[in-house]
């Protein structure tokens, strides 16, 4: 029996509050993996997309629905092969997302988890960052330096995903 101010973390209802560990565990793991790699600094836009792409890979990677710290080395293979640049990473996230969206609608309880993941999944989406763009002609007759050169306007996951998929790597 739960004592008041205390929370409860399985969603039992009755009022209690229910922490979303699993995104937040996923979140963590991400910011570790992309802080370990030094790519960016933490508090950039482009930190933010790699850790939000990387923490929703991690989220729904997670079939059983309990991260283990035991596990994370083991799972860094299919985080690395679900990011790769040739897989369908946006459309493997629209179907899990829609997978775990029916599972909570199934279940009537609340999906914090879920709800987390689901910001994360829009802000990836909706937000545009300003980067390089790789499919500009090369040298163009302007010398390119390195924070010159076209620049296109990014959806953020576009971004994140192979600063994420890098950030394993190193790690």
């Amino acid at each position: 029996m739960l004592h008041r101010g205390q929370e409860s973390t399985d969603g039992t209802g009755g009022g209690e509050l229910t922490v979303p560990m699993a995104w937040l565990y996923a979140e963590y793991i991400a910011d570790e993996l992309l802080r370990t790699g030094d790519l960016m600094p933490p508090t950039s836009f482009e930190f933010r997309a790699g850790r939000d792409a990387l923490a929703l890979t991690i989220f729904l990677s997670d079939t059983d629905g309990e991260l283990s710290g035991i596990r994370v080395v083991t799972q860094l293979e299919t985080w690395l092969s679900l990011t790769a640049y040739d897989q369908p990473w946006q459309d493997w996230v629209r179907e899990r997302m829609a997978g775990r969206a029916a599972e909570a609608a199934d279940s009537g309880g609340p999906a914090p988890d879920l709800e987390l993941a689901e910001a994360a999944w829009r802000w990836l989406q909706e937000t545009e960052l300003l980067a390089p763009d790789l499919n500009a002609v090369p040298g163009g007759g302007v010398p390119v330096g390195e924070d010159e050169g076209p620049k296109v306007w990014t959806p953020a996951w576009q971004l994140g995903l192979p600063l994420g998929h890098l950030a394993i790597h190193l790690f």
